[in-house]
């Protein structure tokens, strides 16, 4: 008999750097899409030669008199109805080709059934690896959040749906730290003398962020880094913004996390880190608490570099909010346009839609 594990896990690579931290050694399958259908974890399968799932042994249930019985049938050969081999699945087997095409499918299966939730779930599974792998926009990210909001609204009470959001949302919905163990695999990996695995999407923010149970709000609102507005403005010309709220809709009192991402906008533009770091800041509108309203993020050590800057924080609405409310804020910057272009200090208007419904 042979031990697999099988983890609904949105991020394969994260789970080989835990299986290399804690030297497991025995084989664990990804099932990301939750193909499986549980609600909730852990749970024992047993599986034949075949691939089937002869047994799903229950809490309740004696785990060795169960193992005793399954080795004791018959062997698959000799069983009937055994299942014929099936097609590899492009959304379960990364087939990066086809990658666009099987989310435009998912899109039209859902467009059929909205209250379809595992075709939104699922949905918002590729849209995030999407995301992840850098072959769409920031917008898949936005697109992930809404497609498992709507898979929630469909069944609330499907754990592995709902993780999903609590990975990327507010810290008053978690109910752990979701990665705050990587940096510590990673050192303890290298002091072992091996190289840890690399992970494709870098945890931060949200996902090492540990719980809360009151929100923290901001203090008065002071040190407003342009308050006459006289900064020159990006119109986008120089950096792309884009918002995502999580979740994608929030219950009046509830908070939300807002993730904010800045790109340098086309092949020519960059961010000069010789001068000053940046600068968001958050004008929450009356009634409306934020954790955070004056944030900065310090540049690398880079001269100049090209990343995806991102920042987080949190946001309360007032018990009374309701609609699409719209939270002013600006980020300020340095960046350059070009090898020989002059660097230039910008500031970029954000108007950030949070959706409040009861």
């Amino acid at each position: 008999m042979l031990n697999v594990g099988i983890i609904q896990e949105q991020h394969p690579d994260r789970a080989r750097l835990y299986l290399q931290w804690q030297r497991i050694d025995w084989p664990i399958m990804v099932d990301a899409l939750n193909r499986l259908d549980v609600n909730v974890v852990p749970i024992t399968l047993l599986i034949d030669e075949n691939g089937t799932i002869r047994h799903r042994v229950s809490s309740r249930g004696d785990p060795t008199k169960i193992i005793t019985e399954f080795l004791a049938e018959p062997p698959p050969d000799a069983l009937e109805g055994s299942a014929a081999p099936q097609e590899r699945d492009p959304a379960i087997w990364g087939d990066l080709e086809r990658r666009d095409a099987v989310i435009e499918a998912y899109e039209k299966r859902l467009d059929a059934d909205r209250s379809d939730g595992r075709t939104a779930f699922e949905l918002g599974v590729l849209y995030r690896r999407r995301y992840d792998e850098g072959g769409g926009d920031s917008a898949d990210f936005e697109r992930a959040v809404e497609r498992w909001g709507r898979s929630i609204e469909a069944d609330p009470n499907q754990y592995i749906w709902r993780r999903r959001i609590q990975q990327y949302g507010p810290r008053l919905e978690k109910p752990y730290p979701f990665y705050d163990w990587v940096s510590v695999a990673r050192d303890e990996i290298e002091s072992r003398g091996e190289e840890p695995a690399r992970l494709i999407a870098e945890p931060g923010g949200a996902e090492i962020a540990q719980p809360i149970r009151s929100f923290d709000a901001a203090l008065p609102r002071d040190g407003e880094p342009d308050p006459e507005g006289k900064t020159l403005r990006d119109d986008g010309k120089f950096v792309s913004a884009h918002t995502t709220v999580v979740p994608h809709a929030i219950k009046p009192g509830n908070s939300a996390r807002v993730h904010v991402e800045f790109r340098p906008h086309g092949a020519d533009a960059h961010w000069n880190n010789e001068a000053g770091g940046m600068t968001l800041w958050i004008d929450a509108p009356n009634g409306w608490r934020i954790d955070r309203q004056r944030i900065e993020r310090a540049n690398p050590p880079e001269p100049v570099s090209l990343e995806t800057r991102r920042i987080e924080f949190e946001i309360q609405a007032p018990g009374d909010a309701s609609g699409v409310v719209r939270l002013p804020a600006y980020a300020l910057y340095y960046v350059c346009k070009g090898t020989k272009g002059a660097c230039l200090y910008r500031r970029q208007d954000l108007q950030i839609p949070v959706t409040v419904a009861p």
